[in-house]
């Protein structure tokens, strides 16, 4: 471990810096060339390397490339966000560790600690002996409490009376810690990302992933959240007021970063084989000076550097990006800082007086730079180490760091239909307008040529007509929009955007039902299937992993939540139409209708999946297998039966299917419906059995 004083000379520090974001600015040159273009072929801007010539007088740009990429982004929000949840699962690992799997209540274990004062307790010795806390619970269970809440009770208090390890044998309620820990998590990750906007967020990455074919995402970094609240307080005189208290409280936040500011490593291909990273930022006044208040930043280096004035140095392509032929103005009290996450050497760390604790040579730093001050310098702080950006492609480059958009895949078909488009307006222009002949020697010299309505043109010689003769262009306006029509479907092909699945009309007579118009449009969401399966694998997958290492780090309010987890990205299963998977749902539903089958059939999952595919959130109307088990168990106390349990000890949906109501009279053996099922003897007036709220039961008179 070096401990050492800050020193004011930084110079070799500083130096390091700069000289990789050099580097890393070079290298970027090519792919800002991508981006402008992209940037334009969106806007509908022509570059100054267009160059029109001098007959061409209509410069119309048609904005094709605008409608494929905002379709894009929209299918994007649509898959992701369509059910109203963050695609982002977890589940327990298939052998999960320090945790079990499955955990049962085992009603006649005894208190095994003797010294325990509360093993003597006839109370618990009851609510242990009654699972369920019906005989005698006391004040065990509270008023409006339920059975859930007295097992969750006996499993927090008092786990050593009545639970054993493993699955149940005796068909009574079970559970599963690892999947309770599980779903903790996920309720966790889903309510931080809820309030870290990360829906928000991730639409300006998604956008920007479809515009320049690459979208970034920075975090998860701890935070401070204020929460209002209010306590009881209580003066000297007894009197009891509430009180306004405002408690913080330490959250993760992501945010987003456009390409154009980050700088990776030149010889990576991906985040994960980057030695480095940098990242530009454009700050006032006023936010460099409210860095003083952030952890680990030096208030001294950031007072010289605002006492030393704005530093911001303005890029080429800025002035596109803004449409302004002179952006200096806009940066004029603008300070650059460079964010650099890399690795420096454990020579250099020593010499500019970094505190690490790692023994290794290389030293993992976060260094903030602004002119030739160093601001912030820290060692990394994740476990594991790790740089903090997600890079996720539209189409994947193998051979570049950043993707490829939208605009690039269409870029040739964008160009062609606007030269066939002003081709066709500079000819509709001359087809739509007569041109005239002129023989001015039939003409009397001096007369002026302008045409008009009721002009007179004197002549001195020829035939009438002859001087004077209008000439009408052909129209090549079909053929220009042929080849318009032609290059506009090439862009479907090149970007897997057909136009129909963003409101083109003009379909197939044959693809005009609806079963058709299904198959289509079911074909067109599978072309973005690779776009999304991207989403999962370079962006949602390990955002979910962050936020969960994130937990295990920071995270000390919840330890229940912690455990041996893995997470899911869910982007690519809702690729699936929804009417198609409910159906596909319901079919094997009949088909795990058969009693030898339903025993291995989940049939929990198969309700949840149901209600996702109707836009149902499960949670508020599923119980899960714990409460469904116990409901079942009440149920049959109430009714004075045992109701039947699955090998989960939840009852089996399918052992009650096709039961024959009490008293029924089944008339057709065969099962095909011809006898008179579930109707029954019905009790008349008078006799056992029959009731109404003015007959008494078995008198068969009306009561006063």
């Amino acid at each position: 471990m070096a401990d050492k004083p800050y020193t004011e000379e930084v110079n070799p520090l500083v130096g390091h810096v700069r000289s990789l974001f050099q580097q890393a600015e070079t290298s970027k040159v090519y792919d800002e060339k991508r981006w402008l273009k992209a940037y334009r072929n969106y806007r509908g801007l022509y570059g100054p390397e267009m160059a029109f010539r001098d007959n061409e007088k209509s410069k119309v740009f048609v904005k094709i490339t605008k409608t494929k990429v905002l379709a894009a982004f929209g299918q994007i929000i649509e898959v992701l966000f369509s059910q109203g949840k963050f695609p982002l699962g977890i589940t327990p690992t298939s052998v999960p560790e320090n945790i079990d799997s499955y955990a049962h209540i085992n009603p006649n274990k005894q208190p095994t600690d003797e010294s325990d004062p509360m093993s003597d307790d006839p109370q618990i010795k009851e609510v242990v002996q009654s699972v369920y806390g019906f005989n005698g619970d006391g004040d065990t269970l509270k008023p409006g409490a339920t059975a859930t809440d007295l097992l969750k009770t006996i499993a927090q208090d008092y786990q050593d009376l009545g639970f054993d390890k493993g699955p149940s044998p005796q068909g009574t309620p079970q559970i599963e810690p690892a999947r309770i820990a599980a779903e903790q998590m996920q309720k966790v990750l889903h309510d931080q990302l809820e309030e870290s906007q990360a829906i928000t967020i991730l639409r300006h990455v998604f956008f920007e992933m479809s515009l320049m074919g690459t979208g970034i995402l920075k975090g998860p970094f701890t935070d401070s959240k204020t929460y209002h609240s209010y306590d009881t307080m209580e003066d000297e005189e007894g009197n009891k007021s509430n009180v306004y208290v405002a408690k913080s409280k330490a959250v993760p936040s992501i945010e987003a970063v456009s390409c154009w500011d980050f700088y990776p490593d030149p010889n990576a291909t991906n985040i994960n084989d980057c030695e480095y990273v940098i990242q530009r930022h454009s700050y006032n006044k006023q936010q460099l000076e409210s860095l003083i208040d952030k952890p680990m930043f030096r208030e001294k280096q950031i007072r010289a550097c605002l006492e030393q004035g704005p530093n911001y140095q303005t890029r080429s392509y800025e002035s596109s990006l803004y449409d302004r032929e002179n952006v200096t103005n806009i940066y004029k009290n603008r300070f650059e800082i460079l964010e650099y996450w890399g690795t420096v050497d454990k020579e250099k760390a020593d010499e500019c007086g970094l505190v690490y604790e790692t023994e290794s040579d290389i030293i993992h730093v976060n260094i903030w730079l602004c002119g030739n001050h160093v601001i912030r310098m820290v060692e990394n702080p994740f476990t594991p180490v790790r740089l903090p950006y997600l890079v996720c492609p539209y189409e994947l480059n193998p051979y570049q760091f950043f993707g490829v958009g939208i605009p690039e895949n269409m870029q040739d078909s964008q160009q062609v239909m606007n030269g066939h488009a002003r081709m066709a307006i500079d000819n509709l222009a001359l087809s739509g307008n007569l041109v005239f002949d002129v023989d001015e020697t039939m003409l009397v010299p001096g007369q002026d040529m302008k045409i008009f309505p009721g002009k007179i043109f004197r002549r001195q010689s020829g035939q009438p007509g002859t001087a004077i003769h209008g000439v009408k262009f052909p129209s090549t306006t079909t053929e220009n929009m042929m080849m318009f029509d032609r290059f506009r479907q090439l862009a479907d092909e090149a970007t897997g955007i057909p136009s129909y699945s963003h409101g083109q009309t003009g379909v197939q007579s044959t693809t005009r039902t609806a079963s058709g118009m299904s198959m289509l449009m079911g074909a067109a969401a599978l072309s973005i299937k690779t776009v999304i399966k991207n989403v999962d694998d370079y962006l949602l997958k390990p955002l979910g992993n962050t936020l969960f290492h994130w937990n295990m780090q920071f995270n000390d309010d919840k330890p229940e939540i912690k455990g041996d987890l893995e997470i899911k990205a869910r982007g690519t299963s809702s690729l699936m139409q929804k009417e198609v998977r409910s159906q596909r749902l319901m079919t094997f539903m009949q088909t795990a209708s058969n009693p030898a089958l339903a025993p291995f059939v989940k049939w929990h999952t198969i309700l949840k999946e149901i209600a996702k595919s109707l836009d149902i959130d499960p949670d508020q109307v599923i119980n899960d297998p714990e409460k469904a088990a116990i409901f079942a168990q009440i149920m049959g106390m109430v009714n004075g039966n045992q109701t039947p349990t699955g090998t989960s000890g939840q009852p089996s949906p399918m052992e009650n299917m096709g039961a024959v109501p009490e008293g029924a009279a089944v008339t057709d053996p065969t099962g095909n419906g011809g006898g008179n099922i579930g109707t029954g003897n019905v009790p008349l007036p008078g006799e056992a059995g029959f009731a109404s709220p003015n007959i008494e039961p078995g008198i068969g008179k009306p009561t006063q």
